[in-house]
């Protein structure tokens, strides 16, 4: 979680502000506590790069100090999400690299998986069409999928002969799909339509095409305009979770909430409730 650093505050120069921040290798834009990150290489689907990888790890890293930034939006151009790692770009270089590279490159993809569940604000993917390999993992590792009927999710790593081990997929996908059905996706590589993914839980809900951005955007401003401290508690007790055992989780919870007590935020919701007034949260 991270704490609201104001202008006053002697900490401030080193919470730098976002809302100017200019991408290289996918369009980003600010507005009001959200940022919106989209993958724009439309004519090949949004496939990543070396370059854009790199880029999405080392934005969502920094993060951690962008107090002006409260909730992510990640979506892609066209009609699509990501194809995931670009034929030409990556996996025909790949080809012709030792192992010791290779892993270096596997280590940094996975690295971005890592930096989506560690920075502190929720992140939000709007999912139309083709979502497939290192696309469906960034899927996976946002905090809400919104949907299309038209999207098609797809762990493909099989496909191209690899282990459906990747990213962090085998640790992800059964923990929100159930093990069953995430071995079947990660063993065969087919792509999961809309429909299974609403019902079976990994998208938290379908729009129209023209409208699951917009709902993507709005659910991320309802989020930034929450107590925002609160929230980054919350993503990180999911992640730390996973670990612990239920009497170590609930003493964790214990402690994350006492502290949660002590923000401002706790105070004005309940002042607001006294004067049967909706609270207006500062992240404080």
């Amino acid at each position: 979680m991270k704490h609201y650093i104001g202008p006053n505050n002697p900490m401030h120069a080193q919470f730098d502000a976002f809302a100017g921040y200019q991408a290289k290798h996918f369009a980003y834009a600010f507005d009001a506590g959200v940022a919106t990150l989209t993958l724009n290489r439309p004519d090949r689907k949004n496939p990543l790069t070396f370059d854009s990888y790199a880029e999405l790890r080392d934005l969502f890293r920094a993060l951690n100090t962008a107090t002006d930034v409260k909730a992510v939006v990640i979506t892609g151009a066209g009609g699509n999400f990501c194809s995931g790692g670009d034929v030409h770009e990556i996996i025909g270089p790949l080809t012709k690299m030792s192992m010791p590279e290779m892993l270096e490159f596997t280590r940094m993809t996975g690295d971005l998986v890592k930096t989506m569940r560690l920075c502190p604000q929720p992140i939000i993917a709007a999912i139309d069409g083709i979502c497939a390999g290192a696309g469906a993992m960034m899927a996976l590792a946002a905090d809400m999928r919104l949907g299309t009927a038209q999207a098609k999710t797809a762990f493909l790593f099989t496909r191209v002969g690899l282990a459906g081990a990747d990213m962090g997929a085998c640790a992800l996908l059964p923990r929100l799909i159930g093990q069953g059905r995430a071995s079947e996706l990660l063993f065969t590589g087919r792509a999961m339509n809309a429909q299974e993914g609403l019902q079976w839980g990994f998208f938290n809900s379908l729009h129209e095409p023209d409208d699951v951005l917009g709902a993507a955007q709005k659910l991320a401003a309802d989020l930034a305009s929450g107590p925002t401290f609160a929230h980054g508690m919350t993503k990180t007790m999911l992640h730390q979770e996973w670990a612990m055992t239920l009497d170590q989780a609930i003493e964790a919870e214990a402690q994350a909430q006492a502290i949660c007590m002590q923000t401002k935020d706790f105070t004005r919701a309940y002042e607001a409730f006294a004067a049967k007034q909706k609270p207006v949260f500062m992240g404080d």
